[in-house]
């Protein structure tokens, strides 16, 4: 049993702020919606904030933080953005350098101000699958949600471009219109899938080979649906390589306050 399944965000996030949760945050806090990470320099927020609004499917933006601000009010009031997400990767001229718990420090002495974007994530609709009787592997088998590098090009704004990252998620043949009308519906939260049934169709050839996560079991009569992922700002920063970027580490995401029925429709 999941001893975080119904822990209220505020609660969560002190667990990880503490350092005693450093896992990815699937299936955490029943009903409250998670979000993507990324901090960029000042002087890049502009092109990022552009480059998220070209690609509303792979990045559907929640919130912006004021400039130097440490926190996302609307979406987590009090929450602290350098200690609250289980593990961040920091990226120096597109290159990824260090993963750590806590990224305080840099955030401080960093000699710009950093701007902080709050991206919707695939992990906001899984309980609305849940609930609809549709399996979630990686939920099911513990372990992080496999994603791919795909052959989809982005829309380029400023300093970024680069191709999406998709999430996938196997779902027997019947439920697939289901699946598909749930997330529609949620398009904050990156909404309908992308591709079903035809990875090779997106350049993606292995399957048990994910570029981020853990590979998941596909049983027959399943077929792998891919959704967009919010992990494609982070492939932006490594083709775009600007001088500095952190995010969290693939799967460890940002809990808000904010309730997944509140990003539908």
């Amino acid at each position: 049993m999941n001893p975080y399944l119904h822990a209220l965000p505020a609660q969560m996030r002190d667990v990880i702020r503490k350092g005693e949760f450093t896992l990815p945050t699937t299936g955490l806090c029943e009903g409250y919606a998670q979000g993507n990470l990324v901090i960029l320099p000042e002087k890049l927020a502009y092109d990022f904030l552009l480059f998220c609004q070209r690609n509303p499917k792979a990045c559907p933006l929640l919130e912006v933080s004021n400039a130097g601000a440490r926190t996302f009010p609307t979406y987590a009031n009090g929450s602290d953005i350098t200690r609250d997400v289980p593990r961040y990767r920091i990226y120096r001229d597109g290159v990824l350098t260090e993963e750590c718990n806590d990224v305080t420090a840099l955030f401080d002495s960093y000699p710009e101000r950093l701007v902080s974007f709050l991206i919707g994530c695939s992990f906001s609709f899984e309980f609305e699958l849940l609930a609809a009787g549709i399996p979630v592997r990686q939920i099911e088998e513990g372990v992080n949600v496999p994603m791919y590098d795909t052959s989809i090009p982005c829309a380029s704004a400023g300093v970024f471009s680069g191709n999406m990252v998709v999430s996938m998620r196997p779902i027997s043949h019947q439920k697939v219109p289901m699946a598909v009308a749930i997330t529609a519906g949620m398009p904050r939260v990156h909404g309908a899938p992308i591709q079903i049934g035809s990875p090779e169709a997106i350049g993606i050839a292995d399957l048990a080979k994910p570029d981020y996560g853990d590979p998941v079991t596909i049983h027959p009569g399943e077929v792998p649906v891919f959704w967009p992922c919010g992990v494609t700002p982070q492939n932006a920063v490594m083709h775009s390589k600007p001088s500095l970027a952190i995010t969290h580490a693939p799967g460890h995401m940002f809990i808000t306050d904010v309730k997944n029925t509140a990003l539908k429709w």
